[in-house]
């Protein structure tokens, strides 16, 4: 079995799509809240006129956390000509609803309504949006927020999703490369649950980090079509580590900085701590050293024993020692296609 191989399993391992039967049970309980959310809405005066799935699973680049919990990223729309002024009466609403059902720590935060299912490993984010035209607006404000806090705020959710879902930019290959774009966002993701504490680790945003890989994505592809993805990782964080996403911030600190590339444009990092920024700037870095390691190495078993200390035991080491030579000869003598930056 090659490097290629052991990475198209970890990633078999580690994937999670919305109908993955290990979903299932998240699937069900999503769409049953849904139903009475609309229905509150509907009793309010304010009929819901669109739903959709945001975050990773509607991306394509959902994984199974090797801890935490599973999660609902669940936006509800209605109509801006019909919408309240104050945006957070719609997020008390949604409150009602989770609270009725016995979800804990049911709270409003600033961009939604967010709460933990008590017997299940399920964790729930539900957004707010008007719509008026094409143009959407986040429900942006807390229970207790003044007049000057809360707002109705320009948002371009679906463009966001149309953005990291692109293809049309990759020059040839643009089905392989696309997918091999979106394994690299999970090992990426499953590096960060793996070598990061929960506390700084959920602050090391998932759209961050796809951010950053998207805009410097390079593709590993032969002529033939087969891919590399170990080579493909190496260089896309290389190409992370010579950008501009960290800014010194003096005595071997970092600040980190990804922007949104449609409205609000906002920095997905702007309110993230120094320590969060110098922490993902020395990861990155030992992420890199390693996987030169990799790179170098012969043997197969080793190379693996390196990979598994960066993604954990998802990524399996085989018990027998064998010679990887032969397929690392066969890719450099056919070529690498896709050099050139992804969308």
């Amino acid at each position: 079995m090659s490097i290629q191989n052991r990475f198209s399993k970890f990633h078999d391992k580690i994937k999670l799509g919305r109908e993955d039967d290990a979903y299932r049970e998240a699937r069900a309980k999503d769409n049953s809240i849904l139903d009475e959310i609309k229905a509150e809405f509907r009793s309010a005066g304010y009929p819901i006129i669109e739903t959709f799935i945001q975050g990773s699973l509607s991306t394509y680049t959902g994984i199974k956390h090797p801890v935490d919990d599973f999660d609902i990223d669940r936006a509800v729309v209605i109509d801006a000509d019909n919408a309240p002024d104050n945006p957070v009466e719609l997020k008390k609403l949604v409150l009602k609803v989770l609270e009725k059902r016995g979800f804990k720590n049911a709270r409003v935060k600033k961009p939604c309504v967010t709460a933990d299912y008590i017997n299940l490993s399920l964790h729930i984010d539900i957004v707010v949006y008007r719509k008026g035209g094409e143009q959407y607006e986040l429900a942006v404000g807390k229970l207790n927020s003044n007049e000057q806090n809360r707002e109705w705020s320009p948002s371009e959710p679906k463009k966001l999703i149309e953005h990291i879902n692109n293809s049309s930019l990759f020059i040839g290959s643009a089905d392989l490369k696309i997918k091999q774009f979106k394994r690299l966002v999970r090992y990426f993701k499953r590096w960060r649950d793996e070598k990061f504490g929960q506390a700084i680790g959920k602050k090391v945003f998932s759209i961050g980090l796809t951010l950053m890989l998207k805009e410097q994505f390079r593709p590993a592809i032969d002529n033939n079509g087969k891919v590399d993805d170990l080579q493909s990782l190496r260089d896309t964080v290389g190409a992370i580590m010579a950008s501009n996403y960290f800014h010194w911030a003096g005595d071997n600190k970092y600040k980190v900085n990804v922007y949104l590339p449609v409205q609000p444009y906002i920095n997905v990092f702007e309110n993230s701590s120094i320590d969060t920024g110098t922490q993902l700037y020395n990861k990155f870095k030992l992420l890199l050293t390693k996987l030169d390691q990799a790179l170098e190495e012969d043997s197969l078993k080793k190379q693996c024993e390196i990979l598994q200390g960066l993604f954990g035991n998802d990524f399996e080491v085989p018990e027998k020692e064998q010679s990887d030579n032969a397929g690392k000869v066969a890719y450099s003598n056919a070529g690498v296609v896709g050099t050139s930056q992804g969308a």
